[in-house]
């Protein structure tokens, strides 16, 4: 069992930046997947980025790949996300997420396949 819980979301002028952090209590596996999804207001959550747990594989999806960038501190049990140059349109509640079952450092993008979820934290882009 993974309890995850996200914070540093925020209200920020478009073209700024954000980062938010994800603590992870339980063990973490040495195949888990770290990933962070988002869901605007009257859409459906979709990915944004993953990571490996151990030898740091990332994936972004097209929509914010140049600008977020992910990353993990094994020793503090925790997955980051660097937004920069934010845009109105990456306004959402973006939630982190564990997949606990990924083989061979597969990174997967759809919600289904992700096991454990924190509780979200909204982030507002003006413009």
């Amino acid at each position: 069992q993974v309890q995850l819980v996200e914070s540093g979301g925020g209200l920020v002028q478009a073209g700024g930046s954000l980062r938010l952090s994800c603590a992870a209590s339980g063990r973490i596996f040495s195949n888990y997947v770290m990933g962070w999804f988002r869901q605007a207001p009257g859409k459906e959550r979709e990915f944004v980025a993953a990571i490996t747990w151990t030898v740091g594989y990332t994936y972004y999806s097209n929509s914010v790949k140049g600008r977020f960038t992910i990353s993990r501190d094994i020793a503090k049990n925790s997955v980051y996300l660097q937004m920069n140059s934010l845009k109105p349109e990456d306004t959402a509640v973006y939630y982190c997420a564990t997949d606990a079952s990924s083989v061979r450092f597969e990174i997967r993008r759809a919600e289904y396949e992700y096991d454990y979820w924190g509780q979200g934290t909204q982030v507002t882009v003006s413009s």
